[in-house]
């Protein structure tokens, strides 16, 4: 990673050193695998021109305007994409507000404001269906004919398949994890999928039964599975423990409780509280369930330290980012 990253809130804040940059756009939820194959040609078309590599991505993603009323289960935070665009080997993220003033722009105005005005942009890189502008007037082909006339180029990459010849999106990701299929999504985000969110204090019942957690209160709009995860956590100052960790209502200790993750981290002692911290999902070992008393449910959290356990032992990275993020202290 390179410690010189910038991570810019809207595109009229570009530091100079910026300017002329090769700029791969698009939404980015997710970082995953085709989103790769336009940020690898935009990466490849930088050093080509020596020029920065930046990304425009968009805050609040626009579907989050356009459908309020349909909740969106991002993929990753600003915080979390910054991070990985960094690893991918970009200068910087450009994080455009999409309100409804910049939803009115026309594709006209989007190009000669925030293109050419703001970025200097000596170079497009996005993906064959990229619309823009007021009611998604400007289309790949009005973009590379602006491109022209403005002076910048344009990259223009066909949607990427997996190894079954399907096209990997952010939607084929959200509804994996929604089915608790970490390991698949994985394998199409190129990383195992991972939360960031503060320490907060619980009811300390894992205490009092052997299993102390770090409990982390998750945006309702994370519709990750319920269940029972081995898990990788990375704290602020970029330590790694292992762990099992369980997301859920907890139905044998409460009947209406709010979706918690606790996460037990192995041969650990200390506290947490107040930290922001990421955890990552290696493996779903069960779903929730309701057991018949403290009893049980202990004999089951201990079988499941053991699964855990041996999941994280043999655990390796899936790709680059994987390791950058879940096998690399800061």
């Amino acid at each position: 990673m390179t410690g010189d990253f910038a991570h810019i809130c809207g595109s009229d804040a570009l530091p100079e050193r910026l300017r002329g940059a090769v700029v791969a756009i698009g939404n980015f939820d997710g970082v995953h695998r085709g989103h790769r194959a336009v940020l690898d040609r935009a990466l490849d078309e930088a050093r080509r021109l020596g020029a920065p590599a930046l990304v425009l991505t968009f805050d609040p993603h626009p579907r989050t305007l356009f459908r309020p009323d349909i909740p969106l289960f991002r993929l990753t935070s600003s915080a979390m994409k910054a991070r990985l665009l960094q690893a991918c080997g970009f200068d910087g993220m450009v994080e455009q507000r999409f309100d409804r003033n910049f939803a009115e722009l026309s594709a006209e105005e989007f190009v000669a404001t925030i293109l050419v005005e703001r970025l200097g942009i000596a170079h497009a890189v996005t993906g064959f269906d990229f619309h823009f502008g007021k009611a998604r007037s400007g289309g790949p082909a009005y973009l590379m004919e602006a491109g022209g006339r403005h002076g910048f180029g344009v990259t223009l990459v066909d949607a990427f398949r997996d190894e079954g010849a399907e096209i990997v999106s952010s939607s084929r990701i959200r509804e994996l994890l929604a089915e608790g299929d970490v390991a698949e999504a994985a394998g199409l985000l190129g990383y195992r999928f991972a939360v960031e969110a503060e320490i907060v204090s619980g009811e300390k019942l894992g205490r009092t039964l052997g299993y102390p957690t770090a409990n982390m209160v998750l945006s309702p709009d994370v519709h990750l599975a319920h269940g029972i995860y081995a898990v990788r956590m990375k704290r602020a100052d970029g330590a790694l423990h292992d762990g099992v960790a369980s997301f859920g209502r907890r139905p044998t200790v409460t009947e209406d409780g709010a979706p918690l993750l606790e996460t037990f981290l192995f041969d650990f002692s200390g506290e947490l509280y107040g930290e922001t911290c990421q955890v990552g999902f290696f493996a779903r070992l069960r779903g929730e369930e309701k057991f018949d008393g403290l009893d049980a449910l202990t004999a089951q959290m201990k079988r499941d330290e053991a699964e855990a356990r041996a999941v994280m032992e043999k655990a390796q990275p899936v790709a680059e980012l994987d390791a950058a993020l879940h096998f690399a202290a800061l």
